[in-house]
């Protein structure tokens, strides 16, 4: 990478996922003189993402087809070689996944960072002249130190041959809320760019300047950067665990939590921002970011800053059960062979992402009740669905009532999930739940029937006039909590 040149660039984004493929694409759009090129070794989701039909795209997100429809194939592009594009690459952005470790030491809040090292040594085999490494998962503090090690071995041996060799490591953490990820990217609080080489800080600077205001990218050495990413979504996750401890609170005691919320939320001190009372936070990142925490609080010997991160997971663990007892309570203490509606299986309205969704859990729980599950989710596909809950390798589903020894089936409309069902339970905030036609939902049900809105979504009066039993999550009044 000429230094002098920073305008007409080939980028290489390694990690056609949740990060890489919508940043690419609003990158692309700003910036028309850059070609970008996002890679990824499976062949099918570059497929899906190269697909004609664009509801094919492997990543819904709101906007995120437009984009892609009018910038793929003039300087946005998706292939599945690699090595090729590391290789006429001035700056790799790693944007893989970066799961919590299994076995091993750290086990179950260490991330697992072989992907991460994986890309190095491939940018270290492939690399050719300077190129800037820019890391955009969400990374374990001084995962930049590994890359760097990487890359300096390689480079000692290179550079023997080709002097021109060289590396630069920054981080750039992504702040993605996913649902609103494209406008994020578009409008972003702030650009947080950590590194020890100005020049390359430069470089990467200017390349967000042509549609981000100077005056929001923020500069940081790479340690303050990483460590940044991992504490924004912890104290993200913190807030959401807070205030469902309240929402358990009012429910037992008569206060209503969206009015706690909306009071407290005009503190400008605390903000209104996260204070929805829900089934529980989810996502790729806000567990696996806390558990990270954990483990280098732990490390580094500070027992008890481990242990606070620490309950706000095993709140969030306790407040999904409560959901699925609160359930079985309100059911005469039984769900054996009665049906459940489940309406939404993202983890949040507008994604079909359903990594660590509070659907999953609840829903084996009610499963393991004996209840016989109707799902139904307008984004996440039949085949997530039954992945999520070890269903994949099932011939098939019930597809009837009479026919109930699998104990769910997915439904492609919200209509047949309620015929003679006994409860219909809202976990994702779909904007299509909240316009029901409660009436002839409670016709189809068999009596008495439930609706329980962990979303606060439903009309409770439209409800209850239409002779539905309503359990509203925070709701500790008469009339909703019956």
């Amino acid at each position: 990478m000429k230094q002098n040149d920073l305008k007409n660039i080939n980028i290489c984004c390694i990690g056609a996922g949740y990060v890489g493929g919508p940043t690419m694409a609003v990158l692309a759009k700003h910036c028309p003189n850059i070609q970008v090129t996002v890679t990824d070794h499976n062949l099918e989701r570059i497929n899906d993402w190269n697909s004609i039909d664009l509801s094919k795209l492997p990543i819904y997100e709101p906007g995120l087809d437009e984009i892609v429809n009018k910038y793929r194939g003039k300087n946005l592009h998706f292939s599945s070689e690699v090595e090729k594009n590391i290789s006429i690459a001035d700056m790799i952005f790693i944007s893989v996944n970066t799961p919590t470790k299994t076995k091993g030491v750290g086990a179950g809040k260490a991330s697992d960072i072989k992907w991460v090292e994986a890309c190095a040594r491939q940018v270290a085999n492939n690399a050719k002249d300077h190129t800037i490494i820019v890391e955009k998962s969400t990374l374990p503090v001084r995962t930049a130190e590994v890359i760097k090690n990487i890359l300096e071995s390689a480079t000692s041996i290179k550079s023997q041959k080709n002097p021109s060799i060289s590396f630069d490591v920054l981080s750039n953490p992504e702040f993605l809320s996913e649902g609103s990820a494209i406008k994020d990217l578009e409008n972003p609080d702030r650009v947080l760019i950590g590194g020890e080489n100005n020049q390359a800080i430069k470089a990467l600077s200017e390349i967000y300047e042509n549609w981000v205001p100077v005056k929001k990218i923020l500069y940081t050495n790479i340690w303050s950067s990483e460590l940044a990413k991992l504490t924004a979504n912890a104290f993200l996750a913190q807030r959401i665990s807070s205030i469902n401890s309240i929402g358990a609170l009012c429910e037992a005691t008569g206060a209503d939590v969206r009015e706690v919320s909306r009071a407290i939320g005009t503190d400008s001190r605390i903000g209104a921002k996260f204070l929805d009372a829900g089934p529980g936070f989810g996502g790729s990142c806000f567990k696996k970011d806390i558990l990270n925490l954990v483990y280098l609080a732990s490390y580094f010997g500070l027992h008890e800053v481990a242990n606070f991160w620490e309950s706000v997971v095993k709140l969030n663990y306790w407040h999904q059960n409560r959901i699925s007892r609160l359930i079985v309570k309100k059911l005469f203490g039984t769900l054996s062979d009665k049906k459940i509606a489940v309406l939404g299986f993202a983890f949040k309205a507008n994604t079909n992402d359903t990594r660590e969704s509070a659907a999953i859990q609840i829903c084996k729980e009610l499963l393991e009740e004996g209840a016989i599950l109707s799902i139904y989710d307008p984004k996440v596909s039949r085949k997530q669905i039954k992945r999520d809950l070890n269903f994949i390798n099932d011939p098939y589903e019930i597809k009837t009532e009479s026919n109930n020894l699998n104990k769910y089936f997915i439904a492609d409309n919200i209509q047949e999930t309620f015929q003679d069902a006994d409860a219909i339970l809202i976990l994702t905030e779909w904007s299509e739940f909240s316009n029901i036609n409660w009436e002839s939902a409670y016709k189809m049900m068999r009596k008495p029937a439930w609706v329980f809105d962990s979303r606060s979504i439903v009309n409770p009066q439209k409800v209850l006039d239409a002779n539905l039993k309503l359990w509203r999550i925070g709701d500790g009044s008469k009339i909703s909590n019956i």
